[in-house]
């Protein structure tokens, strides 16, 4: 049998370290082109099923017609290099390697059809090894813990492996979810530099070379594995923070704002403070619920701490708006216009900063971070700002229209208000 220290790249000997010693639960490892980390994940895989008899492993894809090719290959190619191909059994039909001397086994499923995953189960042992690759494919964490929680079952100790190249985008799930913090948590980061270039062949650096030269962004992200961001954010000025109960409780300047929804898009109501001289918004409360009447929309905005400004709105839902009049609420439409929508995400992009606590507004959080440019047939940026996902923006342009003076924004009448 293969030294592992003869077939594993220098980068990973500490990982390997970490897992023999039980270190952690969680292992992300993220990198670039030729960084070995898959191979690196295949040979510790087969290596811990025959190292630990009762202990089973899965190896999961988010496409299940990808697996053939892919994780299948590079674990048959980890019992080759370690040497041990006489004690595994491959099979076809369905997937599965077997660890011959105990039966252990190696199984393969496709995220894509959630309930084989469900019921997936060893016939001895349970469950140990889970392996995700190509993770950001995936839908997000909540996909991911779904499935963690029917696999981890049974036994004491889990060792779970996230295999991927970072995406480009900073605000791709993927990437931030390896910046929270877990105790049982290794982030493991890998390029093909620490790689003993005769595994990777001559042409592999070339062409590796040849892209550092004509492309340096490219190259940073494709071979290092560097997230440098799409160029089709949006929103540059995003600060995402807490905002503490102190700061919250001397807020002068409240706006409020709605955009409605109910059975497809969501009710939202957001509740933020402008202040103009420092030209900061601060995002400190929101609504956000598919499927919310306007009474129930009401009594959720009742409960909180009410504010004496006028809640702007969404004007295309008249009947609502009148609706929530009806419960007490001080409301009134926005005053649309034919760039209204532009002039408005413009104005938010000026700002010096938009400040949103992740906690207390999620997906309003969620909604700007991801808030993108789209690409037309040739993959350039279209110069229009895409009309989907985007329920709290318009809550939060709603909020701020009378504050947008410079297109000529009239304050409101009392009379106009209904006051």
């Amino acid at each position: 049998m293969s030294r592992l220290t003869d077939i594993i790249a220098p980068s990973f000997y500490g990982l390997h370290n970490d897992i023999k010693c039980n270190k952690y639960t969680h292992y992300w490892l993220k990198g670039g082109r030729g960084s070995t980390k898959s191979s690196f994940i295949s040979i510790e895989l087969i290596f811990g099923i025959m190292k630990n008899p009762g202990t089973n492993a899965v190896a999961i894809r988010k496409i299940g017609m990808y697996l053939k090719d892919s994780v299948y290959e590079q674990l048959t190619w980890a019992i080759d290099i370690l040497g041990v191909t006489n004690l595994w059994s491959a099979k076809l039909s369905p997937l599965e390697l077997i660890y011959l001397p105990t039966g252990q086994k190696i199984l393969f499923r496709g995220a894509d059809k959630p309930k084989k995953i469900k019921s997936t189960k060893a016939r001895k042992g349970y469950i140990r090894y889970i392996w995700y690759e190509e993770v950001d494919e995936f839908g997000g964490m909540e996909e991911i813990r779904t499935i963690n929680q029917s696999l981890m079952r049974g036994g004491e100790k889990f060792d779970v492996f996230y295999s991927y190249n970072p995406p480009q985008s900073q605000r791709n799930w993927v990437n931030e979810e390896v910046l929270n913090d877990r105790d049982d948590r290794m982030v493991h980061h890998s390029t093909y530099l620490t790689v003993p270039q005769k595994w990777l062949g001559e042409q592999f650096i070339i062409e590796a070379e040849h892209l550092q030269k004509t492309k340096p962004s490219c190259y940073e992200h494709e071979y290092l594995g560097v997230v440098t961001g799409t160029g089709g954010e949006v929103f540059d000025n995003l600060d995402i923070r807490t905002i503490t109960n102190s700061e919250i409780d001397v807020f002068d300047t409240i706006r409020l704002g709605i955009d409605f929804g109910y059975s497809v898009d969501p009710f939202v109501y957001i509740v933020c403070h402008y202040d103009k001289k420092h030209k900061r918004l601060y995002i400190f409360d929101e609504i956000y619920k598919v499927g919310l009447s306007n009474k129930a929309a009401a009594d959720m905005i009742c409960k909180r701490k009410k504010y004496q400004n006028y809640i702007i709105c969404d004007s295309a839902e008249p009947k609502s708006i009148a609706e929530l009049r009806r419960y007490d609420l001080k409301v009134c439409g926005a005053k649309k216009g034919p760039d209204s929508i532009e002039y408005g995400i413009k104005f938010l992009q000026s700002l010096e900063a938009i400040i949103i606590d992740p906690v207390r507004c999620p997906n309003t959080k969620k909604e700007f971070y991801e808030y993108e440019y789209e690409r037309d047939n040739k993959g350039e940026f279209k110069a229009c700002y895409p009309d989907k996902n985007n329920h709290c923006i318009d809550a939060v342009r709603y909020a701020l229209e009378n504050d947008m003076s410079n297109r000529g924004i009239e304050i409101r009448s009392r009379k106009e208000l209904g006051i």
